[in-house]
C-alpha cells in the first residue's frame, strides 16, 4: 500500500516539494504518495489530525505553522527543541514526532555541495526570527564560532542568550557605529528582506577574503547577493585573486537538502540530491 504524506502550508501553491519528494521516491524505490495541502491559519491542527485519521505517515510543515507544528508535537528531536519551531512530523500511532530538518539540510548544502566546511569559521547569521532559530544550532555543532544581527536589539539579546549554552555566540547590533572591522568567512542572510528587495545594513568590509555569502531565499538573485558579488569582484580587481574573492548561493540546495533529511526521518533512506538540484535548476 502507497503511505502518504503531504507538506501543509498558506499559501502553499508554489510549493516544489512535491515536486522533490516525487523524484527522491522514484530514485529510491519507495512506494509513497505526496501532496500539497493549504490549510485555514486557524486550522492547522484539525488538518493534521485528519491527515493521522486518514492513515498518512507524516507531513513537512512551512510558513506560518511550524511554531504550531512545534506545539502538537509530542516528541521533539533536539533541533526541533533548540529550533522551538518544527518543519517535519512524523505519525507513529500516538506519537507526533516533531523534526527540524532546516539546518541540517543548510549545513549539508555549505559543506558538501559547496565544500566550505565549517568547523572554526566565523559566522554571521542575520536575523532573529524561525528561521535563524532553525539554522542556529546545527552550525555550532559543525564547530562554527557564531555572532547574531538583527534590526531588533532585544530580539538578537534574547536569541544569543537562548543559544548561549549551546556554542559560543555574540550579538552584533550596528556595524556602522562599533568600533572594531569586523570580518566573518560566512555571512547567512535568514530574514525576508529580498522579498521587499531591501538590503541588510552591511558594510563592504564585512566580507573576508574567501568568504561565502548565503542567502536562504531562491528563485532570484536578492540585494544580499548583489551585494556580496560587487564586493568579491572588488576583491578581484585590487589584486586579492578570484579564489580569495566572494562565493555567493540562494536557498535551492538547503530547501532540497532538507527535504532529503526528512525523507531520510520518515523511510530510513538517504536520496541523492544533487541530480534533484539539477532538474530543479532547469525548471526554474
Amino acid at each position: 500500500m502507497t503511505d502518504k504524506y503531504a507538506v501543509i502550508g498558506n499559501p502553499i501553491a508554489h510549493s516544489k516539494s512535491p515536486l522533490i519528494h516525487r523524484m527522491f521516491a522514484e530514485q529510491t524505490g519507495q512506494d509513497i504518495g505526496y501532496e500539497a495541502l493549504l490549510a485555514p491559519l486557524d486550522g492547522f491542527s484539525a488538518t493534521v489530525e485528519r491527515l493521522r485519521k486518514d492513515g498518512y505517515k507524516g507531513c513537512n510543515v512551512t510558513v506560518p505553522f511550524k511554531f504550531d507544528a512545534f506545539k502538537i508535537a509530542t516528541q521533539l528531536t533536539e533541533r526541533a527543541q533548540a529550533a522551538q519551531a518544527v518543519n517535519t512530523l512524523k505519525f507513529d500511532g500516538n506519537i507526533i514526532l516533531g523534526g527540524n530538518t532546516d539546518g541540517a539540510g543548510m549545513v549539508r548544502d555549505i559543506e558538501h555541495n559547496f565544500r566550505f566546511p565549517l568547523r572554526g569559521r566565523q559566522v554571521l547569521l542575520i536575523g532573529a526570527g524561525g528561521a535563524a532559530y532553525g539554522v542556529a544550532l546545527p552550525i555550532l555543532q559543525a564547530g562554527a564560532q557564531l555572532a547574531l544581527m538583527n534590526r531588533t536589539r532585544e530580539k538578537a539579546d534574547q536569541f544569543a542568550i537562548y543559544l548561549g549554552k549551546l556554542g559560543h555566540i555574540v550579538a552584533v547590533y550596528d556595524f556602522l557605529n562599533e568600533p572594531g572591522r569586523k570580518q566573518f568567512d560566512l555571512i547567512i542572510n535568514a530574514t525576508s528582506s529580498g522579498l521587499s528587495d531591501e538590503m541588510p545594513p552591511l558594510p563592504a568590509t564585512v566580507f573576508a577574503p574567501g568568504a561565502l555569502a548565503y542567502d536562504m531565499m531562491y528563485g532570484r538573485e536578492t540585494p544580499f547577493m548583489k551585494f556580496a558579488r560587487e564586493q568579491g569582484a572588488a576583491m578581484a580587481a585590487d589584486g586579492i585573486g578570484v579564489t580569495d574573492g566572494i562565493g555567493v548561493a540562494d536557498g535551492l540546495g538547503m530547501l532540497v537538502e532538507q527535504a532529503a533529511e526528512a525523507f531520510y526521518l520518515w523511510r530510513g533512506v538517504r536520496p541523492d540530491t544533487a541530480p534533484v538540484m539539477a532538474r530543479l535548476r532547469e525548471v526554474a
